[in-house]
């Protein structure tokens, strides 16, 4: 059967997605909910999660909230426990992160265990969590949210680059254990996308010229301006449907042009 048969559809399965409570993630839930999915959010913040799952829920989707920090080992296993009972585990999203600014010599030992914390020992501990339960199933997928500072050189981004430089390797390690237990794992490296984040960065920084500086970051993609999450969402749908069974191992750049033709 060919992708263009199967469809970009997700239902009757369960997907875990991490971070969900806002940007990237909600773009991704929703996106999911919207396809079919049975959607576990798993955010570290209850009033997020609980916004984005009445938003699934009014659009008639399936969901259910796990308040969770993925850098608690423990907390993770337990968590991953409850959503097992309730049924299988098909698909992960590692999505939770958190940014920096700020290279080698200015970056405190305290902000890159932070960095590193979440953004690479979050994403282990919640794979950790997941591989028994699709192994036992015979069938996964796990998707790393990872970025194009993982693979090229940006300016007073160490930390966070050196995290997200350790999710793409993750992912390829990931992908070449377990492709025998048929689950796949693939990662998608966006540029600059348009979040909340951007926004209170804006305002914290530049107050008074947020358009400017808006529109300065918008261009240094080739394309001209930022992605949107709900882009981001639409390669991850692909990534996570039958329609992309025979990829594994992958990372997927979403940059607008910035990697090759950027300069």
């Amino acid at each position: 059967m060919t992708g263009n048969a199967i469809g970009f559809r997700l239902d009757g399965k369960a997907a875990v997605i991490t971070g969900a409570g806002s940007g990237i993630g909600r773009a991704i839930a929703t996106k999911f909910a919207d396809h079919g999915a049975l959607v576990r959010i798993l955010d570290i913040n209850r009033g997020d999660a609980a916004r984005v799952a009445e938003e699934i829920e009014c659009a008639r989707g399936k969901v259910s909230v796990h308040v969770c920090d993925v850098t608690d080992q423990p907390a993770v296993l337990r968590t991953f426990q409850e959503i097992a009972a309730e049924g299988p585990v098909d698909i992960l999203v590692n999505n939770a992160g958190v940014p920096h600014i700020g290279n080698v010599e200015n970056t405190s030992e305290a902000e890159f265990d932070r960095v590193l914390n979440v953004n690479v020992k979050g994403y282990y501990n919640c794979i950790h969590a997941a591989l028994g339960y699709m192994k036992s199933q015979g069938r996964g997928v796990v998707l790393n949210m990872a970025s194009v500072a993982g693979s090229t050189g940006l300016a007073d981004r160490f930390a966070y680059s050196t995290s997200k430089g350790a999710v793409i390797a993750m992912t390829y390690s990931v992908a070449r254990d377990y492709i025998a237990h048929k689950i796949r794992c693939n990662s998608i490296s966006p540029a600059r996308v348009h979040t909340p984040f951007v926004d209170a960065y804006l305002r914290k920084n530049y107050p008074g010229r947020e358009q400017e500086m808006y529109e300065k970051l918008a261009n240094t993609q080739p394309i001209g301006r930022m992605g949107g999450p709900e882009e981001v969402a639409s390669l991850a749908l692909f990534l996570c449907s039958d329609a992309a069974a025979f990829i594994t191992g992958v990372d997927y750049p979403m940059d607008g042009g910035f990697l090759n033709l950027h300069g």
